[in-house]
């Protein structure tokens, strides 16, 4: 890593963390996710109950990643993988994975969350508003609004980074105007 994590267009670097919810039931619910460095769209997501996040669903959220962003099993460029130290995205068989799909593995210095700014600020900004302002009785309540959270942040939820629209203005402003004929 250059340690630069914003890049200067979309699909060259993806961020990947977990974010963990308390439900009032004393239940966590854990949710890996896909961030793209250049438009802060969350591309994918997976979330779980009472566990942590395996390395098999860090690479079923690489493999859904792909298939969203390209429409194919393989990346058609290299793209870099930005992640913390954790065993699910540091497992021999994640990393092997990660590069059949030509996704290059980054990982952050250990005790530098910081490096992996874009993840963390992310998870600051759904912890402030989304689960904070909402009921977490127990986890299938909150795994019935996950959907719609980040369907809200995508489309909604303003960057000061990205002039104050949302990624998917950010996204559609980012498209060369269709010419009507």
């Amino acid at each position: 890593m250059d340690g630069k994590v914003i890049v200067m267009r979309s699909n060259l670097r993806w961020c990947s963390d977990v974010l963990e919810l308390l439900c009032w039931s004393g239940e966590t619910v854990r949710i890996a996710f896909v961030i793209d460095a250049h438009n802060r769209e969350i591309i994918a997501w997976r979330a779980v109950v009472g566990m942590g996040i395996s390395g098999s669903q860090v690479r079923d959220l690489m493999l859904e990643t792909v298939e969203k962003r390209f429409g194919t099993l393989r990346a058609p460029m290299p793209v870099e993988w930005l992640s913390d130290n954790g065993s699910p995205y540091t497992a021999k068989d994640t990393r092997d994975f990660a590069t059949q799909l030509n996704l290059v593995s980054c990982f952050t210095p250990v005790a530098s969350p910081e490096s992996n700014g874009l993840a963390e600020a992310f998870v600051r900004t759904f912890k402030r508003d989304y689960a904070r302002l909402n009921p977490l009785p127990d986890a299938g309540t909150v795994f019935g609004q996950l959907g719609a959270w980040f369907d809200d942040y995508n489309h909604n939820h303003p960057h000061s980074g990205l002039g104050m629209r949302s990624p998917r203005e950010f996204i559609a402003a980012q498209q060369p105007a269709k010419v009507s004929g």
